[in-house]
């Protein structure tokens, strides 16, 4: 009896996880190089036992199975500023953190105070060398070309270091949308395609998960309701098998 309840609530729990995932998709519209990302759901099959169903009948049930992210590129935006670098096409950068190379398309960078080319959390761009980019009190104009030779007045400082992945969907983020891969998943050096005083933005489409998200509240309403209903309908069951127990 209780079996049409489960199958709603399994629908429910998914319809709750695509509103968290599209929550925040829309909180960062504006989040430089976030990518946005989808759940994925698989059906569940389960051997019904009760009275409703004969054995061997299956009952579907919602399984979430993971998440799936977009990497495709955002729109790229002029900043003007010379420290702000956007790949133009497939690749990330390469941080350096406590906890090893991480990856990712904010490029976003400032100079630290001892001089060190950083993100916003403090981490170092790495070169293909796997150096970090380290600059002169005196120097100030800085260059960087698409092949990501970065140049002062004073001459190469060093080239920015981009790589590729056989799978994307095998990173993982970590925070502040740096990435980490597995270890068959190993990261591949590529040819630099940068652009100067750019940065890219979200590829999140604003109108698109609005949309969704009034559909997702939609669903959820309706299998609220269902439930409601199925509740009514064993609710009277047991009060009318109760009532003829007792005559």
């Amino acid at each position: 009896m209780e079996n049409s309840l489960y199958v709603a609530l399994s629908h429910q729990t998914a319809l709750v996880r695509q509103l968290e995932t599209v929550a925040n998709n829309m909180a960062n519209v504006n989040t430089t190089g976030y990518k946005q990302t989808s759940p994925l759901f698989t059906q569940y099959l389960d051997e019904s036992m009760s009275s409703e169903r004969p054995p061997a009948d299956n009952v579907a049930y919602v399984q979430d199975f993971g998440t799936v992210r977009d990497f495709s590129a955002g729109a790229l935006n002029a900043t003007g500023n010379p420290l702000d670098i956007a790949i133009d096409g497939e690749g990330f950068f390469v941080i350096e953190t406590p906890e090893g190379e991480r990856f990712t398309r904010n490029g976003h960078f400032k100079i630290d105070a001892d001089g060190q080319l950083v993100n916003s959390d403090g981490y170092p761009l790495l070169s293909v060398n796997r150096t970090p980019f380290f600059f002169a009190p005196n120097e100030k104009e800085i260059s960087i070309t698409r092949d990501g030779m970065v140049t002062t007045e004073n001459g190469i400082v060093g080239q920015i270091r981009v790589v590729g992945f056989s799978s994307l969907q095998k990173l993982r983020e970590t925070y502040n949308g740096l990435y980490t891969t597995t270890s068959d998943n190993q990261p591949f050096d590529m040819t630099p395609n940068i652009e100067q005083g750019m940065l890219e933005g979200s590829n999140v489409q604003p109108v698109v998960e609005m949309t969704k998200m009034i559909q997702l509240q939609r669903a959820y309403e309706a299998a609220q309701r269902m439930i409601e209903r199925e509740d009514s309908r064993i609710s009277s069951a047991i009060s009318a098998l109760s009532a003829r127990s007792t005559q």
